[in-house]
This record gives C-alpha cells, sequence and structure tokens, in this order.
C-alpha cells in the first residue's frame, strides 16, 4: 500500500548520447523507501540504452547501485545497470534509504532517432 507519493519527471524525451548524462537530481529523498522509474524509450539505432541509479547522502559521494548473483556459496555484487534494448514502455521498483538520487543515462553505438523519457516515483512502501 503506498502512504505517500511523489512524482518527479527525471529525463524529458529526448535523444540519447553515447557517453552517461545524468537527469534532474531527486533530492529531499530521505521521508521515502521506494522509486519506482516509469521509463519510455524508442531504439532507433541503438543497440541498447543503459540506465544508472546512484544515491548520496550529501550530494558530492555518490554510490551506484548494486545487483548481486549467487553461485557456489559465493555472493558477488556488481555495479548495476538496467538494460533496455526494445522499444517500450518500462516499469522498474527499488527499495532505497538515501537522501539524494541520481539517474543517469547512455546509448550505445548509433544513437539516431533514438528517445528516452524517464519520470521517478518518490513513495513510502509499508
Amino acid at each position: 500500500m503506498l502512504n505517500k507519493t511523489q512524482l518527479k519527471n527525471v529525463r524529458t524525451a529526448a535523444i540519447l548520447t553515447n557517453a552517461y548524462v545524468a537527469g534532474t537530481t531527486l533530492t529531499d529523498c530521505g521521508a521515502y523507501n521506494q522509486l519506482t522509474l516509469r521509463i519510455n524509450f524508442t531504439k532507433g539505432n541503438l543497440t541498447d540504452a543503459q540506465i544508472k541509479v546512484e544515491y548520496s547522502e550529501d550530494g558530492t559521494n555518490w554510490t551506484q547501485e548494486t545487483f548481486d548473483s549467487v553461485s557456489g556459496g559465493v555472493n558477488t555484487l556488481s555495479a548495476g545497470v538496467l538494460k533496455l534494448s526494445a522499444t517500450g514502455a518500462y516499469t522498474e521498483h527499488i527499495n532505497f534509504i538515501a537522501d539524494q538520487i541520481k539517474i543517469s543515462a547512455i546509448g550505445t553505438d548509433d544513437v539516431t532517432s533514438s528517445s528516452l523519457k524517464i519520470d521517478a516515483i518518490l513513495s513510502i512502501a509499508s
């Protein structure tokens, strides 16, 4: 159940670049614990688009969302990247604890005719 929500545009629809570009940094996130990304992606000539989510308490020192993989009793962490390889509308839910959130995107290969829009919903999930 969502008790409190806040919708913010992180990135207006625009062509991607071959370098990570950060969208609008979300601030004052400490009252929330759930981030939902609503992503609208047009692939165009790209191989894929990649999105990374980073967290900070002070706006200077950032840590990237991590993903883990367990094999043979070993839990391996890696810097997490959301990879989109087909045109579509996507939703991603992420639990977090942080005061600030930065969401960046990059296009791989030929960026012609590509587009990416990202909205973020901050909420309290119980």
